[in-house]
């Protein structure tokens, strides 16, 4: 950031009084610019024994495979901005069911919120998915997949349905989970 967003002119990188952490400030209106983690919400769609995925059609991660999710929208809910995600990638309704991954990014200020889903129709390849498949777990394209979250979220899935219960995952990616899939983090 190089000018206040309220008043122009420019701003400087520095800890305000009071605080603990550098943030962007203007010393010409006083504003303190916060910046705050984004909100990642998608779902984990089930047919029958089978999973939803998307192969992206946009970067980061061209053509690798994902959950269809995405960054929520202001003025909308985690499970407003869940379905909004599975409709655009994957054309498809779901009826929600409770989070079932929270998985926290703080070296990229990100936050996954993955809640299961019953898939309730049809699906086709939305504007921003490549194609749309549903796959067995024997099929899951997993040295394709798009992100370390979506790995994770999977792998918790498979336990889980063979244990037959499906709690609430809460879990970090560090920069050295992340860095099988993009190299040095």
């Amino acid at each position: 950031m190089n000018f206040c967003s309220h008043c122009g002119q420019p701003v400087r990188f520095a800890i305000p009084d009071g605080d603990d952490r550098p943030r962007f400030l203007c010393e010409a209106c006083g504003t303190i610019h916060y910046q705050n983690p984004r909100i990642v919400a998608g779902t984990l769609p089930v047919s029958d024994s089978r999973i939803l995925l998307c192969r992206r059609a946009i970067a980061p991660r061209h053509g690798y495979w994902t959950l269809p999710a995405g960054f929520m929208e202001n003025a909308e809910t985690t499970l407003e901005a869940a379905a909004r995600e599975t409709r655009e990638e994957a054309c498809a309704e779901v009826r929600l069911h409770g989070l079932y991954t929270l998985i926290n990014l703080p070296h990229i200020d990100q936050v996954y919120m993955i809640f299961l889903a019953d898939l309730a129709g049809d699906f086709a390849a939305g504007p921003e998915s490549l194609e749309v498949a549903l796959f067995e777990e024997h099929e899951i394209p997993w040295d394709a997949l798009a992100f370390p979250t979506i790995e994770r979220t999977l792998r918790h899935f498979f336990a889980d349905r063979a244990r037959g219960d499906y709690p609430l995952h809460v879990s970090d990616i560090t920069p050295e989970d992340r860095e099988r899939y993009f190299g040095s983090a």
